[in-house]
């Protein structure tokens, strides 16, 4: 009995959570749909962060560039007041609201 195919037609794979953006990125940019995945995987992973993780991180960079602490302080002030922050998680009910008022 042939296995090397069993599953290929009965289990489909799960699409990828941002297929649309994959797709929209493949199709405006000059990136593989492997490479886009990759791109949008490095994007949330950088939005993920906690502040505190974001803050760690960031002063370790700014400080190897040879800035000190007063200079890299009120950079990351204004760093973090233009970070994006997640969507809090929202309820059923409060999408449905959100689409149908």
């Amino acid at each position: 009995m042939d296995t090397s195919r069993l599953g290929s037609r009965s289990v489909p794979a799960s699409p990828h959570p941002h297929e649309d953006l994959l797709a929209h990125l493949a199709r405006t940019t000059a990136l593989a749909p492997g490479e886009a995945a990759r791109v949008v995987a490095e994007v949330l992973a950088y939005f993920a962060e906690t502040t505190e993780e974001y803050v760690r991180r960031r002063h370790g960079e700014l400080q190897a560039r040879g800035l000190t602490n007063d200079r890299i302080f009120a950079r990351l002030g204004g760093e973090l007041a233009a970070r994006r922050v997640a969507a809090p998680q929202l309820t059923a009910r409060q999408l449905r609201r959100m689409v149908y008022g």
